[in-house]
């Protein structure tokens, strides 16, 4: 089974990233949001090829470990991307 090309994977990556940044943003984690928003988008800015499939993979894995607050509410690690779920947001 052949594997898409970066061009069919990118805005995908991209995407689950920015799902992440903005669960990040409603916890509370405004830095880290930051940070992952500006390393995703500089990676998703230049040419669509494997080096920046891999730099948006690594860094949606990345951004899937829970944060401080998640793992005090008992949260384990967080699944994200194409073939992932994404946990449920906390109760308030």
């Amino acid at each position: 089974m052949e594997s898409n090309s970066p061009s069919e994977e990118l805005p995908a990556l991209y995407r689950a990233i920015l799902d992440r940044v903005a669960d990040l943003e409603a916890m509370g984690e405004r830095v880290e949001a930051a940070q992952l928003r500006s390393d995703a988008t500089a990676a998703y800015s230049r040419a669509w090829d494997e080096r920046a499939r891999r730099q948006l993979e690594s860094l949606l894995r990345h951004a899937a470990r829970p944060t401080a607050e998640e793992r005090r509410l008992g949260r384990t690690t967080r699944r994200l991307g194409r073939q992932q779920r994404p946990v449920a947001t906390p109760e308030r």
